[in-house]
């Protein structure tokens, strides 16, 4: 790695930021729908993001360890494949690891390659520039942004001439349910150009107890990270939650093949948050569904991105964590 100096930052103006504003319509609109639920991106505030990257770093939860493993197995390979590159968009970026595995594999000698790191969170968006910041021939582009928004401003600033990679890494995709993915993946293909790629992380079915114990690890780190949504609510829109009134719960939904996280309430309570102007009850045993992980057989994942319009190149697998990544074409 060169120094820092050799590379260059360049930062864009958020296109869509969340504000308290936003936030609370949120809370209001999702905690009355039957089942309650609440946007599972909101868990992700500077201290969610702590406890996630915490997350990858348990025994239990293989996906960050097996996708670092095939990227750095398989860099010089993907690079290869999705030559000659000028663009990589990541969605997502967490701390910059995995894009970092597939630079490390880049010649010192390589042209000029812009780097767009695409998140909500303006935390996650600074860590993972100062990661990347010091790979040599490297101009980084953050946009704090949604997804959609980012894929949007990236269309409109290609660098002419190469090929852009999308990534879209750490199964992320299974936080999104069929119709919200196909959009995705269909706002991914807009962004991109014939001939560009996209590589995708897939988290694939494995023992359902295998599955419980990444969700709910026995550190009960994940509990934290789920909890922490109520302690977001409190803090910013005057919430009376009481943190011992919930707990930490995951299922496996066979039918729907995903894996659900829900916070369950330990008894009859009053909910107060004054700044989604909210007051309701909540049963004993009734819950707040958070997050949905959903996994994927290799046929699965061909059949979703040739659904929107991109064709599967090549695939590479960790047998043993049972975790996929697919380099798809448009």
């Amino acid at each position: 790695m060169r120094p820092a100096n050799t590379a260059r930052v360049a930062a864009r103006r958020p296109a869509e930021e969340v504000s308290t504003g936003q936030f609370a319509a949120d809370v209001a609109a999702y905690l009355v729908r039957t089942p309650r639920q609440l946007p599972s991106r909101y868990l992700y505030d500077p201290l969610g993001s702590a406890l996630f990257e915490a997350i990858c770093r348990l025994p239990w939860y293989r996906v960050t360890r097996a996708e670092s493993g095939l990227l750095h197995t398989h860099a010089a390979a993907i690079l290869e494949a999705a030559a000659p590159l000028t663009d990589i968009v990541e969605l997502g970026p967490g701390s910059g690891g995995k894009l970092a595995c597939l630079l490390r594999a880049r010649s010192p000698e390589a042209p000029m390659l812009r780097v767009h790191l695409v998140d909500v969170s303006r935390a996650a968006l600074a860590g993972a520039a100062g990661l990347l910041a010091g790979f040599p021939n490297v101009q980084i582009v953050t946009h704090q942004a949604p997804y959609e928004v980012g894929l949007e401003e990236v269309g409109r600033e290609h660098s002419g001439g190469g090929r852009t990679l999308a990534l879209f890494l750490g199964s992320n995709i299974g936080n999104f349910d069929p119709p919200r993915s196909a959009r995705l993946l269909h706002d991914i293909r807009a962004a991109l150009r014939p001939g560009d790629g996209l590589l995708l992380g897939t988290d694939l079915v494995k023992p359902e107890a295998d599955l419980l114990l990444a969700y709910d690890d026995p550190l009960q780190v994940t509990a934290a990270f789920n909890r922490n949504l109520l302690v977001r609510i409190n803090r910013e829109l005057g919430g009376d939650i009481d943190l011992g009134g919930f707990r930490h719960r995951a299922a496996w939904n066979a039918a729907a093949s995903r894996v659900e996280m829900h916070l369950v309430s330990t008894r009859l309570q009053r909910v107060r948050v004054p700044g989604a102007g909210l007051e309701f009850t909540m049963q004993d045993g009734e819950s707040i569904w958070t997050e949905s992980s959903y996994k994927y057989t290799l046929d699965g994942v061909s059949a979703m991105l040739e659904g929107t319009g991109l064709a599967r190149r090549a695939a590479w697998i960790d047998d043993a964590a049972q975790f996929a990544l697919t380099l798809a074409a448009r």
